[in-house]
């Protein structure tokens, strides 16, 4: 009974985190669009320029340590040390907070060089502004894991919300203010990354009123205290860095591909010869694609939470039929996710471009970044399944591989090609690395692809809804021109029509192709529920 009670923690745990996660990166990308609105490309550029450097310092200050000081905490709990697991909680608060006051230290001191690196000073202030987050979000990390260690979910994924709700509405609080009162786009940049700081300090605030809520994280145990031999706290130290730092370098690899066009993309096309403003202006155009094709990770994201317990469940019992279908399953279902995300968004480019940031500058660029959806699902599901082979830091290299491509392509293409160059760099880089993922997959798990139900059915299917699209939205425009006399009204309701109608053809078009079949719907969650009336439309294939 235990074990079961100790699975469904384990299980319930995993999801509230999960979801916490999820709410709060949707929320995260959504409000870059309005964000935009406000302050303009040049205000756009400023944002992306200087948040990817945070997240990657943050990212070596805190990463794996919520993990680490979790374990930690865990298994000294199960054994009654409770001395032990206080000692944990201080060598651990102690360690993160140096590690917050080094890249404080660094940022906010090293802001000056960093902003001529990236080849703008103007950025110097805005670096300065969101280095203070350094300070607090260390030892909230430590916090997190503590709460973790004792199965206690819920502190970590409630203060997580708070924090992003904090921060997006001092974003956009901050960007308005700054350019209704000075028009200032690097004095807005400033104030919406100092939301970095004020979403901590609530995160912070959150964890501090569990903490006094859940006095029976204070209590002795039920169970007697023994004498038990304790590590030094420098043995605690390596024990932490010992599980954190390759949780850290893991982590690590995403930002870095961000953080590449940071230095790379308006200092190569001042040197193509664009004036600065204006290199500046089409980094922030350029930087519009990438909450559009993030949107389709949500999804990868969702699946490769579930994909890591369920494949180490079947890894544990070498079952190694059910590894490769559920391997199988779940990347067949990546792929008519990403798809028809990436081919519908390259052709409903112009119309979302102008509903979404005013006006069309960069479509061609937006259609070239959309393929990026379906390497980088593909690449999330596949990196899900690797995890749960136990291959944890395999997936990281992968992305390594292909930052190191996209630098390399970024420094080729933007002499050429402008921003539409980076675009392609990086899609090319995704690609690099979700074909070594899926090599590695295929490599562990001995799965294979049958080529017409993996590929070509859903391949018609999506060729299928992007014939439509386009039909639908040349017709919308014929029909709604000189209809709706607002610019991007106009353009809204066309996106809108062509989106809606896309997603009905692509659902339709699956089935009528036999890329999802009966047995599918009844592998995924509450799908069952729709076989009657699919069977009565005669769209289910056996």
């Amino acid at each position: 009974m235990a074990k079961k009670l100790d699975g469904a923690t384990f299980i319930k745990g995993a999801a509230i985190l999960g979801l916490a996660s999820l709410f709060s990166k949707m929320l995260g990308l959504i409000y870059r669009i309005p964000y935009q609105n406000i302050t303009g490309d040049l205000g756009y550029y400023v944002y992306t320029q200087v948040y990817p450097l945070y997240g990657t310092l943050l990212i070596l200050a805190t990463a794996g340590f919520p993990i680490a000081i979790s374990k930690m905490v865990s298994e000294k709990l199960a054994v009654g040390d409770l001395y032990g697991v206080r000692r944990v909680f201080r060598v651990s608060v102690i360690t993160l907070f140096f590690t917050g006051i080094i890249s404080f230290l660094s940022l906010y001191y090293g802001a000056e060089s960093i902003a001529m690196w990236m080849g703008n000073d103007k950025l110097t202030l805005p670096i300065r502004s969101v280095s203070y987050a350094l300070l607090i979000v260390p030892p909230m990390a430590a916090m997190r894991g503590y709460f973790q260690g004792h199965q206690n979910m819920v502190p970590t994924a409630i203060s997580q919300i708070a924090e992003q709700f904090v921060r997006v509405a001092t974003i956009i609080i901050l960007a308005y203010w700054f350019m209704s009162t000075t028009g200032n786009e690097y004095l807005a940049g400033a104030g919406a990354v100092f939301g970095a700081f004020t979403g901590a300090l609530t995160g912070l605030l959150v964890l501090l009123l569990f903490w006094r809520k859940n006095k029976q994280l204070h209590k002795e145990p039920q169970f007697t205290q023994q004498k038990m031999p304790q590590e030094s706290s420098w043995q605690l130290m390596k024990q932490i860095l010992y599980y954190a730092i390759p949780i850290c370098f893991g982590a690590l690899v995403l930002p870095l591909l961000q953080l590449s066009d940071s230095f790379t993309v308006a200092n190569l096309l001042m040197k193509a010869g664009y004036p600065p403003e204006e290199a500046n202006i089409l980094k922030g155009v350029f930087d519009r694609g990438q909450p559009l094709v993030s949107f389709g990770a949500f999804f990868a994201t969702a699946l490769s939470l579930s994909l890591v317990p369920a494949i180490s469940e079947a890894n544990a019992r070498r079952a190694k039929q059910i590894i490769q279908s559920r391997t199988e399953l779940a990347l067949r279902l990546t792929l008519m996710i990403g798809l028809p995300t990436s081919i519908g968004l390259a052709v409903v480019a112009e119309p979302v471009n102008i509903m979404l940031y005013q006006n069309n500058n960069g479509t061609f660029t937006l259609i070239v970044l959309s393929f990026t959806t379906i390497f980088s699902t593909l690449g999330i599901t596949s990196a899900g399944i690797l995890q749960g082979l136990g291959k944890v830091l395999l997936p990281a290299k992968n992305l390594l591989v292909g930052v190191i491509i996209k630098v390399g392509l970024n420094i080729m293409l933007i002499p050429l090609m402008g921003i539409t160059g980076a675009a392609l760099a990086t899609v090319l880089a995704y690609a690099v690395a979700t074909m070594l993922n899926l090599m590695a997959v295929a490599r562990y798990t001995g799965v294979t692809f049958q080529f017409k139900r993996f590929f070509l059915k859903p391949i018609f299917a999506v060729t299928m809804m992007g014939v439509m699209v386009f039909l639908i939205e040349q017709i919308s425009m014929n029909l709604l021109f000189g209809v709706i006399e607002s610019y991007r009204l106009y353009f809204t309701v066309v996106a809108i029509i062509a989106v809606v109608s896309g997603a009905m053809i692509f659902g339709i078009a699956l089935f009528i192709s036999g890329s999802i079949t009966r047995t599918d719907l009844q592998y995924i969650p509450k799908a069952e529920k729709f076989i009657p009336l699919l069977n009565k439309l005669h769209l289910l294939r056996d």
